[in-house]
């Protein structure tokens, strides 16, 4: 082994293993036969990854993951790595939804990933952003929703399985499609996005599968389909929920058998693509309305990502400013600026609902309103007059005491449901990825269902 293969194999690995485990390289390796030991050993000692292996399932229960949990609360994570034989793709996301850095599915590749793992977390703990990959810089954020969009991808980049995308308007979820795309071996070959709602419904089927000569009146050529231009490609179908029924069936039928056949031909077109799907409604609203087929919603949701609203990731707020403002000054050739305590601190207490590319907008438009000075100000930040947001200190009470009082636990019970009930939608009924959601512990979140149910 040469002296800088060395010298990157350096570090100390925990390996939490029923069997004994035989990791290459020149790893300095501790060994715990449990997850509680595990944890008393993080406690105590400095690591640079973890391995856990999951062959049996009580291996991975409620307890031995929250152990991990507690022991792993600090700014910088240590990173978990799955030893999961056979694992298929729908187990590695959920594993990566509990906190798993990655999932490897035998000793082999284990080697990689934990390599890979250390990386991550040695740049993430020495602030190095160059050892970051192009597909990150496409997420700005630390939040814990970011962080695990991020986990994800990073998990299933490699894969072919196709991801349904979802959240409220200026989210960000193409940037997350772009993300997916670059971090994947299919990163040298397009990226092609269609949106479904731009085009009329009689041109959406040669839009995407293509047509020939004649094929209709004004298709005076051949014509090749947005499916076969990303052939190895990634294929992103944003607004994917607007797509006519008829369409959805023949969607349904490409990503069962990677085929189709253009619009006046009877040739079987054969492509290797990835879809990536995005939409910002209630696919499962649309089902039960009969405006979306329900064969289709599982195709498309093998990995579901959802992308939070900003007003429930306030602390990426500085650093997508500062994103923004760096973006901006290089798109008009200006020295960047810097921002107020004070304009930060109106930022972050407004509501946003245009998301993301609300705020992108508010800090462009500051920009071009602050002229030559250096820091921008709070009146550079023309937003409209809306509500504040509930959480932002000092904002006053959501539920207002009527005169003649309120049942205070009924009505805090019933806030607490509608919160419970809303996270779990969200994550499309993943307790786990819920919990996340509300900043809650897993077992938390299933003892207060249960007590919630009890009292129903």
């Amino acid at each position: 082994m040469n002296e800088r293969l060395a010298a990157k194999l350096t570090g100390r690995i925990l390996i939490v293993a029923q069997t004994p485990i035989a990791l290459e390289g020149g790893w300095t390796v501790e060994a715990a036969d449990t997850p509680v030991e595990g944890a008393e050993q993080l406690r105590h000692c400095e690591f640079d990854a973890v391995v856990l292996e999951g062959s049996a399932e009580a291996w991975l229960a409620e307890e031995a993951l929250e152990e991990l949990d507690r022991a792993q609360s600090r700014l910088f994570r240590v990173p978990v790595v799955i030893l999961r034989h056979e694992c298929n793709a729908a187990e590695a996301v959920r594993y990566v939804r509990s906190g798993a850095h990655d999932v490897a599915a035998n000793v082999t590749e284990l080697h990689g990933l934990v390599e890979a793992a250390v990386d991550h977390y040695r740049a993430q703990r020495d602030g190095n952003q160059d050892s970051i990959e192009t597909w990150r810089r496409h997420l700005v954020g630390t939040s814990r929703a970011m962080v695990r969009t991020t986990e994800v991808i990073q998990l299933i980049a490699s894969r072919r399985s196709t991801v349904l995308i979802t959240g409220e308007t200026g989210t960000g979820k193409e940037m997350v499609a772009k993300a997916l795309h670059l971090a994947s071996p299919r990163a040298s070959q397009p990226m092609v996005a269609v949106n479904c709602t731009a085009l009329p419904e009689n041109l959406l089927e040669a839009e995407l599968f293509g047509h020939v000569k004649g094929a209709f009146t004004g298709a005076i050529q051949h014509r090749v389909g947005r499916f076969e231009q990303a052939h190895r490609g990634t294929l992103f179908l944003d607004e994917v929920g607007d797509l006519p029924l008829d369409i959805q069936t023949k969607l349904l039928r490409v990503l069962q058998e990677r085929e189709f056949q253009r619009v006046g031909s009877s040739e079987t077109v054969r492509v290797d693509v990835r879809v990536v799907a995005a939409t910002n409604v209630d696919l499962v609203e649309r089902i039960r309305a009969g405006r979306f087929r329900e064969d289709l919603y599982y195709r498309l949701n093998v990995v579901p990502i959802s992308t939070p609203p900003l007003r429930e990731r306030l602390e990426d707020i500085p650093g997508l400013v500062a994103h923004f403002i760096a973006k901006i000054a290089h798109q008009e050739n200006i020295s960047p600026r810097r921002i107020s305590p004070e304009a930060l601190a109106r930022l972050a207490s407004y509501s946003w609902p245009g998301n993301v590319r609300q705020l992108e907008n508010a800090v462009e438009m500051a920009m071009a309103l602050c002229g030559d000075r250096e820091i921008l100000h709070p009146s550079d930040f023309a937003l409209p007059l809306t509500a504040p947001l509930k959480t932002w200190p000092g904002a006053s009470p959501s539920v207002a005491v009527p005169d003649a009082g309120l049942d205070f636990e009924q009505t805090v019970g019933r806030i607490e449901r509608q919160i419970l009930e809303q996270a779990l939608r969200k994550a499309h009924g993943n307790k786990t990825a819920a919990a996340g959601m509300l900043r809650l512990k897993r077992t938390t979140l299933a003892a207060k269902l249960k007590s919630l149910e009890a009292v129903a």
